[in-house]
Formats: C-alpha cells, structure tokens, sequence
C-alpha cells in the first residue's frame, strides 16, 4: 500500500482558529463560576478529571491543523452537537443532547486485548500522554443520507495499535462501547443488542486517515458527540465510527457487529461510502448536508477514494457493502 501524504495547507486556510479560541475561553470562565457555584460536597476529586484536565490543557494551545475535506465549509457547531445519532441515550436527534449529561466519562479507561503482544487496561490519561494531537476537518456521511463537514481533533488509531504490538493474526480490530443500563435510558431498551460494537480489517484500522478522536471544533469531545473517546472512519457510514469506546479486540476472524445481528440485509460489515450502492429503503447517490438547503451528490468513498480505494481492489463492493 503506498504511503499517504497530508496535504499541506496552511493552518490558517483550513479552519477559523481564532473563533476556537474565543470559545474556549467563554467556556473556560463558564466552568469556573459554575464550579465556584457548587456547594463543596458536589465538587468532583481531582482523580475524577485525570484525563480531562490535562487534555483541556493541550487544547488550550496550537495543535497541527488540515483540512481533509477540501474547501467545504464546517457544518455549524450547534448543528453538529444537536443532530446526532447515539441510541444509547436515546433514538431521536435531538436526544443525545438533551440526556448528554447521563454518560459518565470521568475516570474513563480503554481495554486492548486479543491478538497483541501488550494487552491490557489503560486509564485514558496514559493513552493520551502518549499520542500527539492534531485537528483534522473530514466529511462524515451518515447511512441515513445527510451529511456534515467536522474539524476533528484526535490521533491515528494506528499510533495506538503499534505500541502494543498486533500479532501476525492479528486480521480485524473489534470495538466495544460503554455498557452502562443504569445511567444510559437507551440501553433500557432492545433497540440493538448491547454494548454497541463495530469492526475494520486490520489494514482499514491501521490506515492513516482512521483517527481515534478525543475532541471536535477546539474543544474536548461533547457526551453527546461520543466522549471520551470515539472513531472516526471518514470513508464510511457514519454508524462504523463507534462512540464511547471502552475496549479494542484485535482477532483472526471476521467479527459480527451490532447492525448486522439486528438487520444484516441493510448494514454490511464494510459500509463504505457509495453512491451506486442504495440503502433497501433509500438511494444513496445523493445526500443532504446539514445547514444547507437541497441536496448534493455523493462522492465515492465521501471524496476519500484516492486515499482508500486500493483497500478494496478486485472485491465486488455490490456483495461487500
């Protein structure tokens, strides 16, 4: 596989940071007179924000900035934190964000285990000191067809893999989910069998546009966006970049994920972005992007075919959606 070059564009081109910063600090001043408001007892350990405080840190200063979605304006943060799919708090868009508040991140750990030479638990403040941070703006297309343009800010989900030494069998790379029925309203209900769990082919994961996000537009991650930590696939169905990871299984065999246990006839295991290739219940050669009026075409792969297309050489993408 040949190697992949970033696109080199000035920072300044690619996303107003001028308009993160001034956000970051409103809502810097808001915590701070809201944790002033709260009486002693309701004030959270310093060992509950291990991880959020040191990454608030890191955003707080420049981080490597590109754009990966061409000249396409950013979707507007209201809109990318109040149109969301995340069935563990809820199935209408609008209630990820009203029960945001019902996803515990803090202390927040990642199990990797499987098929690696290092496995085991890691509280996500050691994951992160490891891993430099960059912003990324990508295209995510979701499989119901509209559409955002996001400034993600994370790592290569390959950077976290090698440091723990996949196998030779190791062939695909299982995600798991928060399991967490007493908190998360949408888990109370048979929607799909819980934890919500994904999968990529090995060579999917270690590709250098899957990113392992901890944040999006300058700040850390909204609960309702997937915190603390989610994935970011931008050739594929928005469904595949699973939310709330709590676990990383690398295997030998082909898992099964949660949309193709509930419906295997709409939600293959690839589900990459293509406009010749409908939905049962709907076409997908167009789509409609969030903020805009009346739709646009549906670009192959979401525009990633140049980078991503030869993963997928000589398959028959009609019987591998």
């Amino acid at each position: 596989m040949s190697r992949y070059r970033y696109p080199a564009i000035p920072e300044s081109e690619v996303t107003p940071r001028e308009l993160f910063r001034q956000r970051r600090r409103f809502i810097k001043a808001g915590a701070a007179l809201g944790a002033a408001a709260l009486a002693p007892g309701l004030l959270l350990s310093p060992a509950a924000h291990a991880w959020r405080g040191g990454l608030e840190e890191r955003l707080a200063g420049e981080l490597p900035s590109q754009s990966l979605a061409g000249d396409e304006s950013l979707t507007a943060f209201r809109d990318a934190t109040t149109y969301n799919n995340f069935y563990e708090l809820g199935t209408r868009k609008s209630d990820p964000e009203v029960y945001a508040h019902q996803l515990r991140t803090d202390p927040w750990s990642v199990t990797i285990e499987g098929e690696v030479e290092k496995p085991g638990t890691f509280a996500l403040e050691d994951i992160l000191a490891g891993q430099s941070l960059e912003e990324r703006i990508y295209r995510m297309r979701c499989v119901e067809a509209w559409s955002m343009v996001i400034p993600w800010i994370g790592f290569p989900l390959a950077d976290l893999l090698k440091r723990h030494g996949p196998t030779s069998r190791a062939k695909y790379v299982v995600f798991e989910s928060i399991l967490d029925p007493d908190n998360l309203r949408g888990q109370r209900r048979s929607i799909i069998e819980w934890p919500y769990r994904e999968g990529l082919r090995i060579d999917e994961a270690m590709h250098p546009l899957t990113l392992l996000s901890v944040g999006m537009y300058g700040e850390v991650m909204p609960n309702q966006n997937g915190a603390p930590i989610r994935l970011v696939v931008p050739w594929k169905y928005g469904f595949k970049s699973i939310k709330s990871v709590v676990k990383i299984r690398l295997v030998e065999e082909q898992p099964s994920t949660s949309w193709i246990d509930q419906n295997p006839s709409e939600y293959g295991f690839y589900a990459n972005v293509n406009p010749e290739v409908d939905h049962p219940r709907w076409s997908q050669a167009r789509e409609r992007r969030i903020g805009e009026s009346g739709r646009r075409e549906t670009l192959m792969f979401n525009g990633y075919a140049d980078e991503v297309a030869e993963l997928y050489a000589g398959m028959d993408l009609n019987k591998h959606f």
